[in-house]
């Protein structure tokens, strides 16, 4: 089983793109769409810093790392849930995983393979740290129960050379068939190779939303 393009165009907006190595919240090496080295090659801190020449380029290598990194994520997801799984319940276990790492040891799962789909949805609330991350939680667990996507541009932010990601404004926004585009390239179906079903690293795309909100905070003091 793999996600559906519905699902895959919202698990890429709730990360955002960063073309360039940026420290993460716990100060991990980051790039692109949510990769870290723990999802495997290529290691962001040995990656070129700042903003690359060809943007374009950049923003095309994010999109093939993070295709490589989300085979595993579905693998997770699909050792850990013992039940069968509507597409639209999928792509919400595999956003929320992607972003937590969590999918093995969550009450969501445990209340999934008992059968209670309700309480399953209800436990993606248990996720809330930091506060921030209410609103995403909240679209994976209605994506979950309701088969209601999130719509929009997907934004690509900006970094410097030391690491760090201006959240104040993106530098561009991507559309769906712009994304689409560079998730299935030539219009071809997504290569997944068969991989262990080992969950890695947390991502932390909930840090572009945190700090955009302190960004904010700033310039209104």
């Amino acid at each position: 089983m793999q996600m559906t393009d519905r699902g895959l165009l919202a698990l890429v907006r709730h990360e955002g793109i960063v073309p360039g190595p940026y420290r993460d919240v716990k100060q991990v090496w980051t790039f692109g769409i949510g990769h870290t080295a723990a999802a495997g090659a290529p290691d962001p801190a040995t990656m070129p810093r700042g903003m690359p020449a060809d943007l374009d380029a950049r923003i095309r290598e994010a999109f093939r790392v993070f295709r490589d990194d989300l085979a595993r994520y579905e693998a997770a997801v699909l050792h850990a849930v013992k039940v069968p799984l509507e597409p639209h319940e999928f792509d919400a276990l595999v956003s929320f995983h992607y972003n937590t790492g969590g999918i093995a040891k969550a009450a969501l799962t445990r209340h999934l393979n008992a059968g209670d789909r309700a309480a399953a949805a209800a436990a993606f609330m248990g996720w809330l740290k930091p506060a921030a991350i209410r609103p995403r939680r909240e679209a994976e667990r209605d994506l979950f129960a309701t088969g209601r996507y999130p719509a929009g541009t997907i934004p690509v932010w900006s970094v410097d050379r030391n690491g760090q990601v201006d959240f104040s404004r993106p530098i561009r926004r991507l559309t769906e068939d712009e994304a689409l585009a560079l998730l299935r390239p030539a219009g071809m179906p997504i290569p997944r190779p068969s991989v262990p079903a080992v969950p890695t690293e947390p991502s932390i795309g909930w840090f572009a939303r945190l700090s955009a909100f302190f960004s904010t905070l700033i310039r209104k003091a």
